[in-house]
């Protein structure tokens, strides 16, 4: 995504734009040409998916949410000190231990990786420049409206931990409640990364409703 990673910086560096990574997206599967897809978005990512169901459901198989932002709520002090991060060993730990549940996964390995990857030229600064402070304005420039989420065709697995301390467990259950065609699973014990602390459930779960999709083509 543009912004983040390897992809190239825009300048001046943008801040968040949920509006122009839905283009991109939208221009990716152009590129490939492939007319429809089920989306997976992870937390921002999740925004950017029901963004792009509401505004080009054409394009949209199924969607799978996971500890997803897109609903309107009050920023936690998790999320603020992830987009606020500024490089050092001891903040990237810190960040983990919000992150995960499971003490087992956060090691000071896995934090100096991370850090490492976190401190490649122009990284921190493009990443800084996405979420400034206050930041809260950010959380809500992502939300989609509940009057466009209600009209959402699209079958829609919502995942969540229990244990989150980076997005409520109340933004997928408000999910659940305004999305037509929702289902939502939670996971105990576990944090924001569902998908790496429950990793063989989360593939089970989300490979069997992925492949109701392909059966119902057939």
């Amino acid at each position: 995504m543009i912004g983040f990673g390897f992809t190239e910086r825009p300048q001046p560096p943008m801040v968040s734009d949920t509006a122009r990574w839905v283009d991109q997206l939208v221009a990716l599967l152009d590129a490939l040409a492939i007319p429809k897809a089920s989306v997976v978005g992870n937390s921002f990512g999740g925004a950017i998916a029901l963004r792009l169901a509401a505004r080009h459901p054409e394009r949209v198989d199924r969607l799978v949410l996971m500890g997803s932002v897109g609903v309107p709520f009050e920023i936690t002090p998790g999320l603020d000190a992830v987009w606020g991060y500024r490089p050092s060993p001891q903040r990237m730990r810190s960040l983990l231990d919000i992150f995960a549940h499971s003490r087992e996964l956060v090691t000071d390995e896995l934090a100096q990786v991370r850090y490492r990857a976190s401190i490649r030229p122009g990284f921190q600064e493009s990443f800084a420049a996405l979420f400034p402070a206050p930041r809260q304005r950010w959380v809500d420039e992502m939300v989609t409206p509940d009057d466009e989420l209600s009209r959402l065709p699209h079958e829609t697995l919502i995942v969540h931990g229990r244990d989150d301390q980076v997005i409520p467990m109340a933004t997928s259950l408000h999910l659940l409640q305004v999305l037509p065609r929702a289902q939502l699973h939670v996971f105990g014990r576990c944090g924001h990364w569902t998908q790496i602390e429950w990793a063989a459930g989360f593939n089970r779960l989300v490979g069997g409703f992925l492949s109701d999709s392909a059966s119902a083509h057939r």
